[in-house]
């Protein structure tokens, strides 16, 4: 991963009209405090000091799901070539949580942003022969243009945030 890699991840998410921020470890928690509407669900995080706020349901149910207005996951990596971030599927549901609310922010580490679908693929078999069953894949906005124009957030969030964590 270089610091390239990272800026092509931010100029694909740009063309997806996602937001996109690069933030210390130790900013990430206030930064997604200030980008979180309640009602909010969400995973736990991975990054050593970074906390979701209070207010996150991190055990929701049916109706948590349904009534969140955001939902916050960790994102397992992120393909720059594609403004592509993987959520894994977990025991606690991060997969439901990034699809069902209105806005959903995916928290990715720095050295987790990996340049091309091909870089992707290996993270993929890695994850495989280490147990994992399932990873979501998601690019941009929920759209479809089923009936006509294109639409954003009618089978899942229409609006997306990328916080990429520049320190473990």
């Amino acid at each position: 991963m270089t610091v390239d890699t990272v800026g092509r991840f931010e100029r694909a998410l740009e063309g997806l009209e996602v937001g996109f921020e690069r933030v210390p470890a130790a900013d990430a928690s206030e930064r997604i405090a200030t980008i979180v509407e309640e009602p909010a669900v969400g995973a736990p995080l991975p990054f050593e000091g970074v906390t979701l706020p209070e207010s996150v349901t991190t055990e929701p149910t049916s109706a948590d799901l349904e009534a969140a207005r955001t939902g916050v996951t960790p994102a397992g990596f992120a393909i720059a070539e594609y403004g592509t971030v993987a959520v894994e599927s977990t025991a606690d549901g991060a997969e439901a949580i990034s699809l069902y609310s209105d806005r959903h922010v995916a928290v990715v580490a720095e050295s987790d942003v990996v340049p091309d679908l091909s870089a992707g693929f290996d993270r993929l078999a890695d994850g495989f022969a280490a147990g994992q069953d399932s990873v979501v894949f998601a690019t941009g906005r929920s759209a479809t243009a089923d009936m006509g124009d294109l639409v954003h957030g009618v089978h899942g969030p229409g609006d997306v945030d990328v916080i990429v964590v520049e320190d473990r």
